[in-house]
């Protein structure tokens, strides 16, 4: 397996398939495609190019191999404190609170936003709307669905346990937890890529976490750019824990909770 086999291979995908394989890091790609190249027995990349380009259910499967689903519901509980004083803080203005919970993957993140809009007394839920945005259509179908299914390594219990009481939320059953109707009715979802989709705009709060780890460094600040225009002055970025605001983009950006990555877009920043 040649470094010229694996280039043309994402040359393909990025071509053919439209997705932004140049953004992101080597490493990741190769495992995605590693993952396919053995359930489909190809022995090297090549092989794996050739089943790819007469397979439409493959290029199919690839491209849900290749989006970022790692998720999970209040998914690091400290940072997760910290969104429900940022809520709270912008509730407290007495207006609508337009949340974007940008790769959501499954879902289960912006369904947590709307639970802690709905759990914390100082947060007015009416007020407040989320949306989740994916580039994976079959998460995104999963996210609107609102049903999820526990494995052996996901106790969901234990992620929902962040709120005293969630079955006022989620109904379960033995292994399947169903999302109640009034948190869903606070979230809508659509597809949306910040590689190479328009910025958005009105939004006081975004969440992207665990996303720009995967990404390279020279097309950080193109998505990150995307995440400033779509911003109020003022509003809120939530990043994850590993990840940092480049210094390129700090002029954009002021530090609201360093050890949370939660970020505030400056006034002169578009």
């Amino acid at each position: 397996m040649t470094d010229d086999s694996f280039e043309e291979l994402l040359s393909f995908v990025e071509t053919e398939l439209q997705f932004a394989t140049s953004h992101y890091n080597d490493s990741y790609l190769d495992r995605r495609v590693s993952s396919r190249m053995r359930r489909t027995g190809s022995d090297s990349y090549e092989e794996y190019l050739s089943v790819l380009r007469d397979d439409p259910d493959e290029q199919e499967a690839l491209l849900e191999a290749m989006s970022i689903n790692v998720t999970g519901f209040f998914r690091n509980p400290d940072v997760w404190a910290g969104i429900a004083g940022v809520l709270e803080t912008l509730s407290d203005e007495n207006r609508n609170v337009n949340v974007w919970s940008a790769a959501c993957a499954d879902g289960r993140e912006p369904y947590s936003l709307s639970m802690l809009a709905h759990d914390v007394d100082g947060i007015d839920e009416s007020r407040v709307d989320v949306l989740g945005t994916d580039i994976s259509e079959p998460a995104l179908e999963t996210a609107r669905d609102g049903v999820y299914e526990e494995s052996r390594t996901v106790d969901m219990d234990d992620q929902l346990s962040f709120l005293d009481d969630y079955t006022r939320y989620v109904d379960r059953d033995d292994r399947t937890y169903r999302i109640e109707d009034d948190i869903q009715d606070l979230v809508s979802f659509e597809r949306h890529d910040l590689i190479n989709d328009d910025p958005k705009s009105g939004f006081d709060l975004v969440v992207c976490r665990n996303l720009f780890i995967y990404i390279d460094n020279e097309y950080k600040r193109s998505m990150l750019e995307v995440i400033a225009e779509s911003l109020r002055p003022n509003g809120y970025l939530v990043i994850g824990k590993a990840e940092t605001i480049p210094p390129t983009l700090k002029s954009a950006f002021s530090v609201h909770d360093a050890r949370l990555r939660i970020y505030q877009r400056d006034d002169g920043s578009r």
